[in-house]
C-alpha cells in the first residue's frame, strides 16, 4: 500500500509541476485544468490542509485505540502531510522571490 501511496504523490508532485510550468495538466479523474494561477494556488493549500487534518485524525484515532488504525499507516500519513507542507512552504519562498525580483525591476 505505501508503493502506491508514493507513487500517487509523485504523480500528484509531477502534475503540480506541470500546471506551475503552464504546460498541460496529464489527465487525472477527468478533472478540469483551468482557473488561473489562483484556483491553483488555493486547490494546493486546501489539498495540504486536507492532508494534515486526516493525519491528526488518524494519530487521535490511534491514540484512542480504534480498531483498524495501524502505527504504519499514521506515520505514512503523518510523513504525507509534513512532504506536501514543505513543499508548499518551498512554493511559497519562490514566489516571495519571484515577487521580490520583480520588485526590483527598472521600467
Amino acid at each position: 500500500m505505501s508503493e502506491i501511496g508514493i507513487q500517487d504523490l509523485i504523480a500528484q508532485m509531477r502534475a503540480m509541476a506541470a500546471r506551475a510550468a503552464g504546460g498541460a495538466e496529464p489527465a487525472a479523474g477527468g478533472e478540469a485544468a483551468g482557473g488561473g494561477f489562483e484556483a491553483l494556488l488555493r486547490r494546493a493549500v486546501d489539498e495540504v490542509n486536507a492532508r494534515q487534518q486526516q493525519a491528526a485524525g488518524l494519530a487521535e484515532a490511534f491514540e484512542r485505540g480504534e480498531p483498524g488504525v495501524e502505527l504504519a499507516q499514521v506515520m505514512v500519513a503523518l510523513q504525507r502531510a509534513n512532504v506536501s507542507f514543505q513543499a508548499m512552504t518551498q512554493v511559497r519562498n519562490r514566489l516571495v522571490e519571484a515577487y521580490q525580483e520583480i520588485f526590483r525591476m527598472q521600467i
